[in-house]
């Protein structure tokens, strides 16, 4: 118990440390290329570029909540698309509270209130940054493999495709399942062992109901489609950012894949690392990679901008997903 809370604790820290080491990371970058960043100027025509990114990105977040509905209905979830669809974009906002898991809280509580088990709750929410991650590894490695990129950072292509095997093995139906079934096996268990008065037929029905869930939450196929919905999820956040980029600066169509892979690479890490929204992650890896590329002042001014784009378009997706609950 003592080795648990303290573990907990130092995870808690870890957290902070990994958010304040990298916040200190861009405040310094941008001191050391204010002169150049405060330069920068966006005129009319940039403006319309970058309502376009805004435009993509909103889209993006419409499209994550659909593949949301596809992932539920894979586990035969009864939830509709008018109801799925606000849970998803409220929720969405959550991420950016100390943790980076808030808004998968909200979706898992959201489900169990309008009927679901946990154990469903549970599985259909954390597929979801699963098949993400997947997807935004099989992008980044299109890039690297290719020939798109050249990092001098061995991680850009390992961790990628480690991630990627993982993951792809993860939720393949006989990889998922019997995880699945021994969970509610021993879930079971305990609930017997914690109701000592109990008959062994009330026991035995404990059982019976944990097996039949068992049953329900087993995945019939490979979810190949909310993975393909997850890459073009990703596809259309990185067209999001290409378009920021696209904005202070020329960017040569031979730069597109790099932007992407990039991109790419960058959510990912966002997604795993333990900040809020990725914040400070994102950033100080898309300077990383992509300063062979732009100048540092232009890098540092698209991943500033990019961080209000996203933040805005999150905000009213939001705000659709409460305008469209309050018209039920």
């Amino acid at each position: 118990m003592i080795m648990k809370q303290t573990f907990s604790s130092l995870k808690r820290y870890l957290r902070w440390l990994i958010l304040g080491g990298t916040l200190f990371f861009l405040v310094h970058a941008f001191i050391t290329n204010w002169s150049e960043v405060k330069t920068i100027q966006i005129h009319s025509v940039q403006w319309l570029v970058l309502a376009v990114g805004f435009v993509l990105t909103f889209c993006a977040y419409i499209w994550s909540g659909w593949v949301w509905y596809l992932i539920l209905r894979y586990f035969r979830q009864p939830a509709q698309p008018n109801w799925v669809l606000p849970v998803h974009l409220k929720t969405n906002i959550a991420k950016y509270l100390p943790g980076n898991v808030w808004h998968f809280y909200g979706r898992i509580w959201a489900m169990k209130d309008a009927g679901s088990s946990l154990g469903a709750a549970t599985l259909s929410v954390m597929l979801e940054p699963l098949l993400m991650a997947a997807a935004a590894s099989l992008v980044t490695l299109a890039g690297s493999s290719l020939g798109w990129v050249q990092p001098d950072h061995g991680i850009y292509s390992k961790l990628p495709l480690l991630g990627l095997g993982i993951v792809l093995l993860a939720v393949h139906p006989r990889i998922l399942n019997p995880i699945v079934s021994l969970l509610n096996n021993l879930q079971a268990r305990k609930q017997a062992k914690l109701s000592p008065h109990s008959y062994p037929s009330q026991s035995s029905e404990i059982l019976q109901h944990n097996q039949s869930e068992a049953e329900n939450l087993r995945l019939e196929s490979y979810p190949l489609i909310p993975l393909l919905g997850e890459l073009f999820f990703v596809l259309l956040r990185g067209a999001g950012f290409l378009c920021t980029l696209a904005t202070l600066t020329e960017v040569s169509p031979n730069y597109i894949p790099v932007v992407l892979s990039v991109f790419s690479f960058a959510w990912l890490l966002g997604l795993v690392v333990p900040t809020p929204g990725g914040l400070g992650i994102f950033e100080t890896t898309t300077i990383a990679l992509l300063n062979p590329y732009f100048s540092t002042s232009i890098v540092l001014s698209v991943v500033a901008l990019f961080r209000v784009l996203t933040i805005s378009t999150e905000a009213t997706a939001a705000g659709l997903g409460w305008a469209m609950e309050r018209s039920k």
